[in-house]
């Protein structure tokens, strides 16, 4: 494609669901709060399509950040992401794509030992990763999943 067929294409995707999602076909998000405690300003997950976005998990239980650092705010960060999808009768087979924001980059080896751990050999998600200067809850870690799973699943 060359750039004069850029208008054509850009007036073609406009018509697909996914670029306009108010046409014809394109069913409402779905929200999923199970779980979530009353008071968050925001969803644990939304369903767009064949699309679920789930919101930043961090290491953090019903009583705040988990003990242990870094590494046990890792896994249960994971676990919470795992826990959602569950939910959702879904999988961290689903999940396709994962960014991720550490308060220590010094520490992203520590969490790839982690990170891998949850996905079978060969089926890693497409994945960014960004050091930060603050995390909510003075957290060390952060991850937000995308999840393909088609209508009906």
């Amino acid at each position: 494609m060359t750039f004069k067929h850029i208008p054509a294409a850009m007036a073609l995707l406009a018509g697909a669901s996914l670029v306009n999602p108010t046409a014809a076909g394109a069913a409402e998000p779905e929200f999923y709060n199970k779980g979530n405690p009353p008071g968050r300003p925001f969803s644990l997950a939304v369903r767009t399509g064949d699309v679920i976005h789930l919101s930043g998990q961090m290491g953090t239980d019903d009583k705040g950040l988990v003990p242990g650092g870094f590494e046990a705010q890792s896994r249960k960060a994971m676990d919470n992401i795992a826990d959602i999808l569950k939910g959702m009768g879904l999988s961290m087979d689903n999940v396709v794509k994962c960014t991720v924001m550490i308060a220590d980059m010094n520490k992203w080896p520590d969490f790839n030992q982690v990170y891998v751990t949850y996905f079978k050999p060969g089926r890693l998600p497409a994945r960014s990763a960004f050091g930060v200067n603050g995390l909510a809850l003075g957290g060390e870690i952060e991850i937000e999943c995308l999840a393909y799973a088609p209508a009906g699943k």
